[in-house]
C-alpha cells in the first residue's frame, strides 16, 4: 500500500470500503503529517484527539454505504462547526464556539467524514494572500517564501502538502480558484445558491460560495456531490435537480464549443501566463472541442464593480460584531466606547478599511453614485456571459494574472493585491460556476492555473472539461516537504 497520504480521496473511499485500510489508519497517517506541519501554519484549531476516536468507532461499526466513509477531513474556520471553535481568521471571533453546524459540514459528517480540524484563513475572507489572519499568514507548501493565496489560503495549502485528503473553501471574489492556482490543486466555485451559506460566517452575501478543494477533478467532483444542498434554512438556496458529479464524470467533450474572451488579456500580463492559456486552448482542441473568440465587454468594470458591492455587503454583515452578545469585548467606558474599542482593536487593518469603504458608499448621498450604479455594472456584466453562452458551452481563461507571490510583496499595497481577482471576480458577480486546475508552471517552478466557466447550474459540465484537460496536462505539483524537519 502507497503512502496513505498521497492517495486521492476516490483511492482512499475505496480502500477504505473494501476494507485495505481502516479510517484509523487514515486518520492517523493524515495526523501525523499535520503534526509535522507547524511552520505551514494552515491550522487554527485541531480536533486530532477527538477525530482518532471517532475513526475507531467508525471501524467497529462502519457504514460502508456512506460517500465519505471514515474519511479526515480538515475545513476552513469560515464554517461553524458545533462545540469546536470558529474564529473566520479573526481576534474578534477567537472565543466563538457554535451551538450548531453548518449545513455544508453537516453534509459532509453524515456521509461518514470526520474533521480533523479548522484550517487559516484571511480575517472574515477578506484578502488574496492569506496575510489578513489574526493568527498569521499561512505558508506554501511550494515554497516557504510564497503566500498560498487567499482567502482559503490554509485550505489550498492543506490539501497541497496532503495534510487532509481533501477539504471545503469559500469563493467571494476568487478565494478558493486563486489559492487552487497558486498551490497546485482543483478548487471548484459553484453556482451561487448551490450549496447553502447557512453557517458559513458571512462576508458579502449576494457573493459568497462554499465549494470543494481537491488533488484532482475527481475528488472535486465527489465532494460536490456531498456538499450540494438544497436547504430550506437558506433563502438564497436554490432546488434544483442535482447530478451524480462523480459518477457522470466524463472526458467525452467532442463538439463542445469554448469560448476565448478576448478581455482577459490585460496589460501588463506575463507572457508565462499567455503561454499557459495558449496551451489550454490547445488542450481543448486535441480533446475534441472547438474554440471560439468571444467578447466580454463589460469585464473591465469587474474589479470596481466588486469592490464596491463586497465591502458595502461586509459593512453591513459585521456590523453585528459589537462585544455585546458574542465575541471579543474590550473594556470601555461606557457604551459606545466599549463598541468603539471592541471593533478597532477586534478587527484587522483590512477589515477595518473594508468596513470604511463599504460605509461610504451606502452612506446618504453616496448610495445612488456607488452602490446602486455597481448594481446596474454587475447586471451588465451577467448580461455579457448571457449573451456569450448563446454561442458557446463554456469559456476557457486564465486562473489568475501571475504565479504565487512573496510572503510580504502586496502587503503595503492593497489596489495591486485587488488585482489578483481580476479573472476570478466576474464569475461570482454573475453567480456561474467556475473551476481552476493545474496546468503548468512558471520559470521558478512555481504552479499556474487555467479556469473554465460555466452556465448557471452547469458544473457537470466544467468538470467533464476540466476532467478531459487534467488527463492531457498531467501536471505533477513539486511539493518538497520543506517543513518537515
Amino acid at each position: 500500500m502507497s503512502d496513505i497520504t498521497k492517495q486521492s480521496l476516490t483511492e482512499l473511499v475505496e480502500n477504505i470500503k473494501n476494507k485495505k485500510l481502516s479510517s484509523t489508519d487514515v486518520t492517523k497517517a493524515f495526523i501525523d503529517r499535520s503534526e509535522k506541519s507547524g511552520e505551514l501554519n494552515a491550522y487554527i484549531t485541531n480536533d486530532f484527539t477527538s477525530a482518532l476516536d471517532k475513526a475507531k468507532k467508525f471501524d467497529q461499526k462502519p457504514n460502508l454505504d456512506s460517500k465519505l466513509p471514515g474519511i479526515p477531513m480538515a475545513v476552513k474556520d469560515l464554517f461553524c462547526t458545533k462545540n469546536i471553535k470558529t474564529t473566520a481568521g479573526s481576534k474578534i471571533l477567537n472565543n466563538f464556539v457554535p451551538t450548531y453546524e453548518s449545513t455544508v459540514t453537516e453534509n459532509i459528517w453524515n456521509e461518514g467524514a470526520i474533521l480533523l480540524g479548522k484550517l487559516n484563513c484571511d480575517e472574515f475572507a477578506m484578502g488574496s494572500s492569506n496575510e489578513t489572519s489574526f493568527f498569521g499568514n499561512v505558508q506554501s507548501p511550494i515554497d516557504k517564501n510564497l503566500v498560498p493565496g487567499g482567502s482559503s489560503g490554509g485550505s489550498a495549502s492543506a490539501v497541497a502538502g496532503q495534510l487532509t485528503p481533501v477539504t471545503i473553501g469559500t469563493d467571494t471574489g476568487g478565494s478558493i480558484r486563486q489559492p487552487a492556482s497558486f498551490t497546485g490543486i482543483v478548487g471548484l466555485k459553484p453556482t451561487y445558491g448551490s450549496c447553502s451559506r447557512y453557517g458559513i460566517v458571512a462576508f458579502a452575501s449576494s457573493l459568497d460560495q462554499a465549494g470543494p478543494m481537491a488533488q484532482n477533478v475527481k475528488d472535486c467532483a465527489l465532494l460536490h456531490e456531498v456538499i450540494s444542498s438544497y436547504d430550506p434554512k437558506d433563502s438564497t438556496s436554490i432546488d434544483f435537480k442535482r447530478n451524480h458529479y462523480s459518477k457522470d464524470l466524463s472526458n467525452n467533450i467532442k463538439g463542445k464549443k469554448i469560448g476565448i474572451p478576448k478581455e482577459y488579456r490585460v496589460d501588463g500580463m506575463p507572457k508565462e501566463i499567455e503561454d499557459l492559456w495558449q496551451k489550454g486552448i490547445q488542450c481543448i482542441k486535441d480533446c475534441g472541442a472547438e474554440t471560439i473568440d468571444i467578447s466580454l465587454p463589460n469585464t473591465s468594470y469587474a474589479l470596481p464593480t466588486y469592490y464596491i458591492v463586497a465591502p458595502a455587503e461586509a459593512s453591513s454583515n459585521l456590523a453585528r460584531y459589537d462585544g455585546v452578545k458574542y465575541g471579543f469585548r474590550a473594556k470601555g467606558e461606557n457604551l459606545i466606547d466599549m463598541y468603539e474599542k471592541t471593533r478597532s482593536e477586534g478587527f484587522g487593518a483590512e477589515v477595518q478599511r473594508r468596513i470604511m469603504i463599504g460605509t461610504y458608499v451606502l452612506s446618504s448621498g453616496y448610495y445612488d453614485a456607488y452602490y446602486l450604479k455597481a448594481q446596474k455594472v454587475r447586471k451588465l456584466i451577467k448580461n455579457d456571459f448571457d449573451e456569450a453562452y448563446k454561442k458557446v458551452d463554456a469559456i476557457l481563461t486564465p486562473s489568475t494574472p501571475s504565479s504565487a507571490f512573496k510572503i510580504g510583496e502586496k502587503t503595503n499595497d492593497p489596489v495591486s493585491m485587488y488585482l489578483n481577482d481580476i479573472f476570478t471576480v466576474p464569475v461570482n458577480l454573475a453567480g456561474l460556476p467556475g473551476i481552476s486546475i493545474p496546468a503548468g508552471h512558471d520559470s521558478k517552478g512555481y504552479p499556474l492555473g487555467l479556469q473554465i466557466i460555466g452556465k448557471a447550474f452547469d458544473e457537470q459540465n466544467i468538470l467533464n472539461i476540466a476532467f478531459a484537460m487534467e488527463e492531457k496536462i498531467n501536471f505533477k505539483n513539486k511539493i518538497t516537504d520543506w517543513w518537515i524537519k
